[in-house]
């Protein structure tokens, strides 16, 4: 993961590939690259996924409200499925190598896209500022949006609000920040140092499941 200025940028090692030449529908080049997580692929179909906000999936009955996540899940390793703007990124289980999942995955968001089906049936960003929201969760999740999730999006993954109490700032790691090697150092020396620079009454930041 990476945060601007803040933390060391990851190389990014992008292929390409043409699943629909394989399987008789309009040429479509999904492009993968790999993530600071061993763990996770990021595919970018060359189309919008989300065009706005995250949605995360850990299991395929979480998985009912997209009809994509819900494909993806029936391969054989699909460990957790996270869309983004304009990408989705995979998390295998440990069991499978990524030279045997990847055809099974660039078929299905290839079938899918070409087909038009719904992305999403329903459901919205979790980092949306509410009315209810007080002014330091306000400004909070306004340095999140603007700051931290354009950069964590780079690498597959995003990072969202989830509460704040007494000092401390409570965060859901999504995508390829579940579980990346590099996920402590993103929440400590980046978001935490960041957000209280900015805002006096953050002491900690910690991360949630």
């Amino acid at each position: 993961m990476i945060l601007g200025g803040i933390l060391p940028k990851f190389p990014i090692r992008r292929q390409s590939s043409s699943a629909a030449a394989q399987k008789g529908f309009s040429t479509m080049f999904i492009q993968t690259e790999q993530t600071p997580n061993p763990a996770t692929l990021k595919f970018l179909p060359g189309r919008e996924v989300l065009g706005h906000g995250t949605a995360d999936f850990t299991s395929r009955e979480a998985a009912a409200r997209s009809p994509l996540a819900e494909r993806l899940f029936e391969i054989d390793g699909v460990a957790g499925v996270f869309l983004g703007a304009d990408f989705i990124t995979i998390t295998k289980d440990g069991g499978k190598e990524w030279f045997l999942l990847k055809p099974s995955i660039l078929g299905v968001i290839m079938e899918h896209f070409t087909a038009g089906k719904p992305v999403l049936l329903h459901g919205g960003d979790d980092n949306a500022v509410t009315e209810d929201d007080d002014e330091i969760v306000q400004q909070i999740k306004e340095l999140l949006d603007t700051r931290v999730r354009p950069a964590v999006a780079q690498d597959g993954g995003d990072i969202t609000f989830h509460g704040f109490d007494r000092g401390v700032v409570y965060l859901h790691m999504k995508g390829s920040c579940a579980g990346c090697p590099s996920s402590t150092a993103t929440l400590k020396n980046g978001i935490e140092n960041m957000l209280r620079h900015y805002i006096p009454e953050v002491v900690e930041v910690r991360a949630v499941r």
